[in-house]
């Protein structure tokens, strides 16, 4: 039986094994080895952001709209939604083989609705340009 997700350990179980699976897969993988330079800092940040999202702790200091729109600038505007869904994929695989429960689920639609918003925040940032 898998362990539900209860705090912070959990969230950093989660948040590294996800991206060592984003930062070895060859369709997205070198958007985020280009881009992030401290993997240790931008890992903590990362659990800050999903303890926030699901305990509702709000350490998390970021601007993910105006992070991401940055990075597709800095990739001449490749970010397609297929990105976006390789991430939703890698995500959803990685929470079921680690947990269950309905924090699962609920990282799950979080996750959705946060890609879909922030590809529609790129999109709208490029017609800006």
């Amino acid at each position: 039986m898998k362990k539900t997700i209860e705090n912070r350990d959990d969230l950093t179980l989660l948040v590294h094994s996800f991206y060592a699976k984003i930062r070895a897969d060859k369709e997205i993988g070198f958007f985020f080895n280009e881009t992030i330079t401290n993997w240790d800092e931008h890992l903590e940040k990362l659990t800050d952001f999903w303890e926030m999202n699901l305990f509702a702790i709000k350490k998390y200091q970021g601007n993910p709209i105006a992070a991401h729109n940055e990075v597709d600038k800095h990739f001449d505007h490749r970010i397609s939604p297929n990105e976006f869904g390789i991430w939703l994929n890698l995500w959803f695989e990685t929470l079921d083989e680690l947990f269950e429960g309905e924090n699962v689920e609920i990282l799950k639609r979080r996750a959705r609705k946060m890609g879909t918003f922030l590809y529609m925040n790129i999109f709208e940032s490029r017609s800006k340009v």
